[in-house]
């Protein structure tokens, strides 16, 4: 939570001109604290659904331990779901048009699976921009993970993803970028660490450049991971998966090695790049070999061996997501409105929330 500048010290003018959170004593006063409400637009497909939820309930549970957080996950109806999927949707999911009643502070908008070479011709497109809309005219802050991200520099600036000819996957090092450092986003996070991704896909630095869009972190083999809307926080972009766990590349590898032993996929799937150890990959390759031999005789194929592979993984990405969401989240709390209706509270401007803009002006 902020700083309050109860007296003159320059130590939190200082503060402030790196980029902390420091809330003049007469708004303090006068600051109404109440719970704030996040919408989760999940529109991952049924296999990851629950998972999806896991991960960024727990990425914004942690990331505050002071603030009062009620989570409203939805989807979109024009996402095919099997009947579990749409049992648990149907059970525990909001409906759009409530939320929109209701009123958000933030809005979490995950990935999705696509089908189509042209993300406006898949059914959600129409859907999603729906949502979108509505964020930006009633929402404070929308934070877009992957496909999302991707669907909004398409829709709304014109900048197409370029495919990558093979998938990206694995775990990256990332750096702020230096000019950036002092972005609020960024405040307190680790200049240099770790991001995992996976995507067949990406918008580049470039694109985002041309956009007027501000990147905040970006890796030389991964590309750009964080970036932001022209106003600095309206609408904030993922190209990674910080809200992974430490074991989500390993399902997904498994899933990879399983569809190869189902004639699936003709090519034995890559390790993903700086994720296993050494001692885990010697294990993963004595897998392949049983495998290919087990194939090779028409019978069924061995175990596959999560749970030695799960034991010796390291998680180096968790607490710098923390970081970042911790900081979104506080600074959601100081600009939105006690009403939840309402994205800012009074004299916000909603083309410089941040007063980045102001503070560049002469």
């Amino acid at each position: 939570m902020p700083l309050v500048a109860h007296n003159e010290l320059p130590t939190f003018e200082r503060l402030r001109g790196e980029g902390e959170t420091i809330v003049p004593r007469e708004l303090a006063v006068r600051q109404d604290i109440r719970e704030l409400h996040i919408g989760l637009l999940n529109m991952m497909p049924d296999a990851a659904l629950t998972a999806t939820e896991r991960q960024f309930f727990r990425l914004i549970g942690e990331s505050n331990q002071i603030a009062q957080f009620y989570m409203h996950p939805f989807t979109l109806e024009a996402l095919p779901r099997g009947p579990k999927a749409r049992e648990h949707i149907e059970r525990y999911y909001d409906h759009f048009q409530d939320i929109q009643a209701q009123g958000l502070d933030a809005l979490i908008i995950t990935g999705a699976n696509v089908t189509q070479p042209d993300l406006a011709l898949e059914p959600f497109w129409e859907p999603l921009i729906e949502v979108l809309d509505w964020a930006w005219e009633n929402v404070t802050s929308t934070l877009c993970s992957c496909l999302a991200t991707h669907a909004v520099m398409q829709f709304r600036y014109g900048q197409r993803r370029r495919h990558l000819g093979e998938k990206r996957w694995g775990v990256f090092p990332h750096r702020v970028v230096d000019r950036q450092r002092r972005h609020p986003l960024v405040t307190g996070v680790n200049t240099r660490f770790d991001v995992p991704h996976s995507r067949f896909n990406q918008i580049d630095r470039e694109q985002f450049e041309a956009a007027g869009l501000p990147v905040l972190v970006e890796s030389e083999q991964a590309g750009v991971h964080l970036a932001t809307s022209e106003d600095g926080f309206r609408i904030v972009f993922f190209q990674g998966h910080p809200e992974y766990d430490t074991i989500s590349l390993l399902k997904e590898y498994k899933r990879e090695v399983l569809r190869y032993a189902a004639g699936e996929r003709d090519d034995y799937p890559p390790f993903p790049e700086n994720y296993f150890p050494l001692q885990t990959q010697a294990i993963l390759e004595e897998y392949r070999d049983r495998l290919d031999q087990a194939r090779e005789r028409g019978e069924e194929p061995p175990p596959f061996p999560e749970r030695l592979a799960a034991a010796r993984l390291d998680n180096t990405w968790h607490d710098t997501a923390e970081a970042v969401i911790n900081n979104w989240i506080g600074k959601v709390y100081q600009l939105t409105d006690i009403d939840r209706h309402l994205p800012f509270r009074p004299g916000v401007d909603p083309d410089d929330p941040l007063g980045l803009r102001r503070a560049q002006s002469p």
